[in-house]
């Protein structure tokens, strides 16, 4: 019985091979386009001996400035900044609210952001201004 030859993979097979990957390569990169949360001043869950001026969030990519903002507001659900949110101008990846002077009690951090890949994330996290 004569041994099987080897067949070699047609240029329709490597063709075809090739744009499986690129395709699943394109979904990664904009799967990881998506804006989140990097960090935040204040911390989440920190309890500050004084208020801060401002509510300073990062984030892993840019913001899509007219369609992202943040509030704060107090324990009795009263918004307390204020009111001018906004993505900074310098680095896009950056929102910003100020804050007047805050008496002694816990404050929610509220977010909700649209990426430049359109994406939409939203949270909240909650920071202690002890007397």
């Amino acid at each position: 019985m004569p041994a099987a030859v080897p067949r070699r993979p047609s240029l329709r097979a490597i063709t075809g091979a090739l744009a499986s990957v690129s395709l699943v390569l394109a979904l990664v990169a904009v799967v990881g386009a998506h804006s989140l949360l990097d960090r935040a001043e204040p911390r989440a869950g920190s309890t500050l001996t004084t208020s801060p001026p401002r509510v300073r969030l990062w984030f892993t990519g840019a913001l899509e400035p007219a369609y992202s903002r943040v509030h704060v507001v107090n324990a009795a659900g009263e918004r307390v900044d204020a009111g001018d949110s906004e993505v900074a101008a310098a680095n896009r990846a950056v929102l910003t609210v100020s804050l007047p002077a805050l008496p002694p009690g816990a404050y929610t951090v509220v977010w909700r952001i649209v990426s430049v890949d359109t994406h939409v994330s939203e949270g909240t996290f909650s920071f202690r201004v002890r007397p």
